[in-house]
């Protein structure tokens, strides 16, 4: 066997792990992808990609090969060298860890384990999760991890909607390998390095976990202290963007961070608890990552208040107001909006007796509520953003400042347009109907 012609699985066919199966089946892998959605197989069986980041040329060209096919057939884990477990890992109600989908995916893989299996954990977790729960579910197989089988955590790197701006993708991004055993973190090493990028090992499952933790824990903090900050210039009369953009000319020892209505996606808002939640194991309290959930966390609330005083400056209250949101991803120019701040304002906004309606060319159905903020869980359909649709809006909210939207078109429409992530042309600010987050005369 070479090197480029093992035969892999990869549970999990989402953002995480579509763009991994597709990766390892162009540089000559032949994989299997399992989920448990049986329209997704279908399409990805016809070459048709429901991922972005993912052309479906490059799906309709692996199946077409022979070498990538998808199924909902657990059974066919028992043939591959290798099985990825790319399962989402979100958090409950109380903000605990929820490992339902890595606890089914070993459930899955345990009775069809065998010998020489390369299992490999991609969720983004807790450290610990590789050893203290895949592992035992493993080996109640009667197959001891290390020795049977090898185990690794590998973390997951996929950053939506950068692929074409930025050039990062699952081909040359670089990788993080944590083995059980050396021989485990030999085994992943050599796969992963097959598809281009470099590859970087550590010496347990736990340090990669808690590396994939720091990556986005750092991201989180830094959102924080500029949300924070944001929040001060306004009370003080400055720019905050003006304040960023002047700070970002140093050449070294500086990173631009942004504010905006709250963070969201698959890791920024839940890797931070994820990793707060083991310390407490330890008896260990994460002051600053746990701060910083609290400053990002208040945004929408911000969000609400800078709506409300807009309102209040034309005469009218937010009890009533018809209020449209633009964007509702929880990032620019992609379709994924998991975890997305507009999903609170918006439940903040019915809380308060708004009609609320949204636009977002990316995302046709956003649900929102069946939680303690808004009981009813409720789907919202896209709105046309037409004249006609604005004329009838007491106040739009930019909440994801999408490229395809004419932002300059819509302030001459509407009455008050709130800005919370700077999408509008600055050009514009000194216009009486725009409210910005981060900047004076709000």
């Amino acid at each position: 066997m070479t090197k480029r012609d093992q035969l892999v699985a990869v549970i999990g066919l989402g953002y995480v792990g579509l763009p991994l199966a597709i990766g390892l089946a162009e540089v000559g892998h032949t994989v299997i992808g399992l989920d448990i959605e049986p329209r997704r197989v279908e399409r990805l069986n016809r070459g048709e990609s429901h991922i972005p980041d993912v052309p479906g040329e490059a799906v309709s060209r692996s199946v077409r090969a022979g070498r990538f096919r998808a199924t909902t057939n657990a059974d066919e884990l028992r043939a591959p060298d290798a099985i990825f477990i790319c399962v989402p890992t979100p958090f409950d109600a109380n903000r605990a860890p929820d490992l339902s989908f890595i606890r089914s995916a070993a459930e899955s893989i345990q009775p069809r384990l065998r010998q020489g299996h390369l299992i490999v954990l991609e969720s983004t977790t807790y450290p610990g999760t590789t050893e203290e729960v895949l592992q035992p579910m493993l080996e109640t197989s009667g197959l001891r991890a290390g020795i049977d089988f090898d185990l690794a955590f590998v973390p997951e790197r996929i950053d939506p909607g950068q692929v074409e701006s930025k050039g990062w993708t699952i081909i040359n991004t670089p990788k993080v390998v944590g083995g059980l055993t050396p021989e485990g973190s030999r085994r992943a090493a050599e796969l992963l390095a097959t598809m281009g990028a470099p590859v970087h090992v550590v010496s347990s499952p736990r340090a990669a976990e808690m590396a994939k933790l720091l990556e986005n824990t750092f991201r989180s903090v830094n959102i924080a202290l500029v949300n924070e900050l944001a929040l001060l210039c306004e009370r003080m009369h400055i720019d905050i963007w003006e304040v960023i953009g002047a700070a970002a000319t140093k050449p070294y020892g500086f990173m631009p961070f942004r504010p905006g209505p709250g963070v969201g996606g698959h890791c920024i808002p839940v890797d931070p608890l994820y990793l707060s939640w083991k310390a407490r194991e330890f008896d260990f309290h994460t002051n600053f990552i746990n701060l910083a959930t609290q400053v990002n966390e208040d945004m929408p609330y911000h969000v609400i208040d800078l709506i409300t005083r807009g309102l209040s400056r034309q005469g009218r209250a937010l009890d009533g107001a018809r209020v449209l949101v633009l964007g509702v991803a929880f990032k620019r120019d992609i379709d994924d909006a998991r975890n997305s701040p507009a999903e609170r304002i918006i439940e903040l906004l019915i809380g308060h007796g708004a009609s609320v309606a949204y636009h977002d060319p990316h995302v046709p159905r956003f649900r929102v509520g069946g939680d303690v903020f808004h009981r009813k869980r409720e789907t919202f359909e896209c709105v046309p953003l037409t004249d006609e649709t604005l004329a009838r809006t007491d106040c739009v909210v930019i909440v994801t400042g999408h490229t395809a939207i004419d932002y300059n078109h819509i302030t001459t429409q509407v009455k008050l347009i709130v800005d919370t992530c700077n999408a509008v042309p600055r050009d514009a600010t000194t216009r009486d109907n725009i409210v910005r987050l981060g900047t004076p005369n709000q």
